[in-house]
């Protein structure tokens, strides 16, 4: 086998093997278009869900729990119960959690209009003005990471603090192989994956499956360098990675030491924001440890990021 064919292949595969363990819970093969049934718990309150006409988009959303609100942005080719079904339970326990389907994805239908990461935030953007929400906390994962990124470089006012799961903001910030195999996937690698079949199940048309695979992986045709401007970013960041994640260790130190990070905190204090690198974690592996992200992202959502370190 062509060796630039198997990390391909791999990645197909680990990414499917995601969807599979965040919805297996439920069935998902009767959902419609317009369906507002979900994988996330029953014990889980939905307390509002429906779409949001944003720039052109009908972009489909679901809001559950009570408090301080949490946007959860998905990663590549994912929807709501496929990248978040296990997750929303542990946030919307004293949170109000908003989740969204991106541009293409699930129930967001498709326009035509280039996928961008600029132009995914400033979906979110409006979803949050469409809600009332005057400022939240965002969390996205792997693309959503990105999406992420640019809600707080385009609009600042409404991020309270930065939650970047496994993601990049500058197109080399992956390793090389992963960033080549971008450009070389195709929609045959995931024939008949929970992916495929979800896709059709919630509406789409299955003749235009690998036009949506083509069109998600053209986020990462142009390279991309939003160094500058994530190095200036206001909110606090919290980043986390796998050690062997597709991200770079680099990439991740670099915008850490740039907001405050790499010195000792006994002697300088602690920056606002943080970094984790998670050991036996892969990038797929990162939405897996639940055990792990939801105590630190709890934590740093709700610390007073200004209290002074720890003495004995």
């Amino acid at each position: 086998m062509n060796n630039h064919l198997i990390p391909r292949l791999l990645f197909a595969i680990a990414v499917t093997v995601l969807a599979s363990c965040q919805s297996r819970p439920e069935n998902t093969q009767n959902a419609s278009a317009t369906s507002k049934d979900t994988t996330v718990s029953r014990h889980t309150q939905l307390t509002d869900s429906g779409y949001a006409d944003v720039n052109g988009l009908k972009m489909y959303y679901e809001v559950y729990g009570q408090g301080k609100p949490l946007v959860l942005l998905h990663g590549s080719f994912m929807t709501i119960p496929m990248n978040w079904s296990n997750i929303i339970p542990l946030f919307a326990k004293d949170r109000k959690v908003i989740v969204a389907e991106m541009q293409g994805h699930g129930r967001t239908r498709d326009i035509p209009r280039a996928l961008s990461y600029e132009g995914m935030a400033d979906d979110v953007s409006g979803l949050l003005k469409h809600l009332k929400i005057d400022s939240a906390d965002v969390l996205g994962y792997s693309m959503g990471g990105g999406v992420a990124f640019q809600m707080a470089i385009r609009h600042p006012e409404q991020v309270r603090r930065l939650v970047v799961l496994s993601g990049t903001y500058k197109h080399d910030g992956w390793w090389p192989e992963v960033e080549a195999s971008f450009g070389t996937m195709t929609a045959d690698m995931f024939k008949g994956s929970p992916i495929e079949k979800q896709y059709d199940s919630l509406g789409n048309d299955p003749a235009h499956f690998p036009e949506f695979v083509k069109k998600v992986l053209s986020i990462d045709d142009q390279s991309y360098d939003w160094s500058k401007e994530a190095k200036s970013i206001q909110a606090p960041i919290f980043m986390a990675i796998g050690d062997a994640d597709g991200v770079r260790y680099e990439h991740a130190l670099e915008l850490f030491r740039a907001k405050g990070g790499g010195k000792m905190g006994d002697l300088h204090g602690l920056p606002k924001s943080r970094l984790a690198i998670l050991p036996g974690t892969t990038h797929i592996g990162m939405m897996l440890r639940t055990n792990w992200l939801i105590p630190m992202v709890t934590d740093f959502l709700d610390a007073d990021l200004n209290a002074p370190p720890p003495m004995f």
